[in-house]
């Protein structure tokens, strides 16, 4: 296995790669770093993101800088502010043991005077965004004369936000003998067009192919009408109580919706994209980092240079027009080594985008189904009794209120004090999700698979119908829950006035209508029994009862209160 000591690195650079807790190199480190300290005068680096490229780059970098310059020596190009000033915390961190390195980030939204002023007092690497740096050269208060190395960082996405003027005037004003060290995650005719114009006999490293994704990702979609991609995204979120992640949308409208949404509804989160002031985008990305977030929702072009560590989810509320912003937006999770999960909020006509992605980043999609109310509210239980059993006691701090604890609790034994302390948290999931909806679409069986499903279907009557101000989905969900079936177990459901029809798979039609036995909804007795003739399937049934024995509720009148098996229904 190859280690850090052995790719050509000094003592002080590999001091701190020790105290950041590096072991491992990445393979594009491995390949990159050896190249770069040969001395190759060009390199193209096709790599993804989150996959250590920035260290690829600037380990080697600090390690050739002369400390003693007191001008810019090396310039690195990144498409966004962000990316910029994470390139340039990076490069302090590699040089913390390196005496005498000073590096500059400049960008937009900033004071370009401060910026200035950085650069005058002398620095060896300046790490820019295109925009602010063509502003710096206009103004003469940057000299590019003596610059050895460029480095353009996802040189692909410069381009595509439509900085190639910007990097050929760029490029122009420094060395023709300079190295430049191109890193991409695709390579379009564009980036072709840079390296026969600025590169010589350039060496070509690939860490796994232009397109290809981290083997670390776990691929899922869900297939939900596009309806209810809103309350899908809220149930993902809920079964998932520790994600931390993002959530690309399409467009800045979308995204700012999708946040103010989800905030209304509790959740902690927050939204980037392009109409943000520099401040705000400050702000949102400092509370997400801190992970005061638990989500940030954003667009691609305002999510570009995003380095976060620990995503566990990147959900893709839409999938990118381009496929190579499919790779770019789940790059973000499964960093260094780790595992991360991206998810697709699909349509059925999705489908065919699917498997053009399976086809052509050769991966593997896992069709996930959205949770029904009853496993949300499991997990969510679950995850409070973790965060009891987690939770770290200050046995000081707490001693002072023992005794009225004492006192509150005292005529309740253990179980009894569970169950309460459980229900703060579980009563509220509870019941949001008590007549939760099937959102999940399932794809079309042929019209054989459908006649041999119905063939082993049963038929139940049920005493229940609209005058019970019932609908189908709530039938739906009582029928699963209570008879314990996946809701796409059940077949038709037809609603008459005061009576109703479910197929259900006949091989758990008995165990069903036991489930339902003393059942009561709305303060009646629910009944179930099985209609033997299926060609009468749904005929008028006399009603059940007689005069006024239906206990009638209107909507708004408080539900009784009678349960079943723990549930008020």
């Amino acid at each position: 296995m190859t280690d850090f000591e052995s790719l050509g690195l000094s003592d002080a650079v590999l001091k701190s790669i020790e105290q950041l807790g590096f072991t491992t190199p990445t393979p594009i480190q491995a390949q990159v770093i050896p190249a770069v300290l040969s001395g190759s005068a060009d390199l193209i680096a096709l790599a993804q993101t989150g996959t250590g490229k920035t260290a690829a780059f600037g380990l080697p970098l600090v390690d050739m800088i002369d400390t003693s310059a007191r001008q810019p020596l090396a310039l690195i190009l990144a498409p966004t502010r962000e990316l910029c000033v994470q390139i340039e915390n990076d490069l302090r961190n590699f040089a913390k043991n390196t005496r005498g390195f000073s590096s500059v980030a400049v960008y937009g939204g900033s004071s370009i005077r401060a910026q200035i002023d950085s650069i005058r007092k002398g620095v060896q690497v300046v790490v820019a965004t295109p925009g602010r740096l063509i502003d710096l050269l206009n103004r003469k208060a940057l000299n590019l004369s003596d610059v050895q190395v460029v480095v353009l960082d996802e040189a692909d996405e410069m381009l595509n936000m439509g900085f190639q003027e910007d990097i050929d005037t760029i490029l122009a004003e420094t060395p023709a003998d300079k190295h430049t060290w191109l890193f991409s995650a695709t390579m379009p005719a564009e980036i072709r067009d840079i390296i026969r114009k600025y590169m010589h006999k350039p060496v070509e490293i690939s860490s796994g192919g232009g397109n290809k994704t981290n083997e670390n990702i776990e691929h899922q979609y869900y297939i939900v009408e596009s309806r209810n991609k809103y309350p899908a995204l809220k149930r993902i979120l809920d079964y998932h109580p520790d994600m931390y992640g993002i959530i690309f949308c399409r467009t800045k409208a979308e995204t700012q919706d999708i946040a103010e949404r989800l905030i209304k509804d509790g959740y902690v989160a927050d939204s980037l994209h392009g109409d943000l002031t520099q401040m705000q985008r400050d702000k949102v990305m400092a509370a997400f980092r801190e992970k005061t977030l638990q989500v940030l929702i954003a667009t691609d072009v305002a999510a570009r240079g995003i380095d976060v560590d620990n995503l566990t989810h990147v959900i893709h509320l839409h999938l990118p027009d381009d496929m190579a912003y499919y790779t770019h937006r789940s790059g973000r999770t499964a960093r260094a080594g780790k595992k991360g999960i991206s998810c697709v909020l699909a349509t059925s006509k999705d489908m065919y985008r699917i498997k053009q992605l399976e086809r052509s980043l050769k991966i593997q999609f896992m069709r996930m189904m959205v949770p029904d109310g009853v496993t949300i509210c499991e997990r969510q239980l679950l995850n409070l009794i973790h965060r009891v059993n987690e939770v770290q006691v200050d046995e000081k701090a707490i001693a002072p209120f023992l005794s009225v604890m004492e006192q509150e609790f005292a005529g309740m034994d253990r179980d009894e004090v569970m169950k309460r302390f459980a229900s703060l948290e579980f009563n509220r999931f509870l019941e949001y999700y008590r007549f939760a909806e099937d959102l999940n679409v399932y794809e079309r069986k042929d019209s054989h698979e459908r006649a041999s499903r119905k063939a082993n279907m049963d038929l139940l009557f049920i005493n229940l119908g609209k005058m019970d101000h019932i609908g189908p989905k709530d039938l739906l969900m009582m029928i699963s829950q209570v008879g314990k079936l996946k809701p796409h177990q059940v077949g038709d459901i037809r609603l008459k006035g005061a009576y109703s029809f479910v197929e259900v798979p006949a091989n758990v039609s008995d165990s069903i209508i036991k489930s339902f036995n003393g059942f009561i909804y709305r303060g009646r007795k629910v009944r179930i029994e099985i209609q033997n003739e299926k060609s009468e399937s749904f005929k008028e049934k006399p009603r059940a009862h007689k005069g006024n024995s239906r206990e009638m509720q209107k909507p708004g009148k408080k539900k009784s209160s009678e349960p079943y098996k723990g549930r008020k229904w």
